[in-house]
C-alpha cells in the first residue's frame, strides 16, 4: 500500500485512536499543523506534521503506516543518484527514489509523495528553481522540504532558489553524513 502524503482529520483521527473533534481542535488551536483546502471547510494534515504531533503528545505511531521518511532525489549526474540510493537504502531509514529531470521529478513526486526532494539546480530540461515553484504552488505538495544541492555558487542563483521556496542549500562538494543530518532535521522539522 502507498503511503499517504496528506491525511484527512477522520483518518488522522483513526490513527491516532482519538476522535475527530479532538483532532480538529488540535488543528483549529493550533497544536496540529495543516492547511485548509481552498474554497472548502476541509481540514489536511501533512505526514511530517502528524508524525510530529503523535510524537509530541506520545501517541504510539504503530497506527501510522510505514516508518521510512521517502526521499526523491532529483540530480542528471548518474553517480550522484548512485551514491544517494546507495547510502540512504543502507542506512535504513529511508524509502528512495530518483530522477533525472524536471520533468520526471514532477511526476514522481505525485506518485511517490515524499517528505524531501533532494535537488540539483541545474538539470537537462528546467532549473530547480522551477521545481521548487511547481512543489510550493500545489496545496497538496507544499509540506514536502525541498533541500538543494549544488555546484553553482552564485549567490543571486542560491537566493532565487530560496524565494522559490528550497528549505536549504548545500554546495557540492558535499558530505554525505552531513547531507543525511540536514535530511532529517529538515523532515523531522514543522
Amino acid at each position: 500500500m502507498k503511503r499517504k502524503a496528506v491525511y484527512t482529520t477522520g483518518e488522522a483521527a483513526v490513527i491516532c485512536k482519538l476522535s475527530q473533534q479532538t483532532i480538529i481542535r488540535c488543528f483549529d488551536s493550533g497544536q496540529l499543523q495543516g492547511f485548509r483546502v481552498p474554497g472548502s471547510k476541509f481540514r489536511r494534515i501533512p505526514r511530517n506534521a502528524l508524525v510530529k504531533f503523535m510524537r509530541d503528545n506520545n501517541i504510539p505511531m504503530d497506527g501510522i503506516e510505514g516508518d521510512k521518511f521517502r526521499v526523491l532525489v532529483v540530480d542528471d549526474d548518474p553517480q550522484i543518484i548512485e551514491l544517494f540510493v546507495d547510502v540512504l537504502e543502507a542506512d535504513g531509514r529511508f524509502d528512495v527514489v530518483a530522477a533525472q529531470t524536471g520533468y520526471d521529478a514532477g511526476v514522481l513526486t505525485q506518485q511517490f509523495h515524499p517528505e524531501i526532494v533532494v535537488l540539483d539546480y541545474k538539470l537537462p530540461d528546467v532549473n530547480g528553481n522551477v521545481v521548487c515553484r511547481t512543489i510550493r504552488e500545489n496545496p497538496e505538495l507544499s509540506h514536502i522540504k525541498i533541500l538543494i544541492i549544488s555546484g553553482a555558487v552564485n549567490p543571486a542563483e542560491v537566493e532565487e532558489l530560496m524565494q522559490a521556496g528550497a528549505d536549504e542549500f548545500i554546495k557540492k562538494p558535499f558530505n554525505i553524513e552531513h547531507v543525511i543530518e540536514r535530511i532529517l532535521e529538515l523532515v523531522k522539522s514543522p
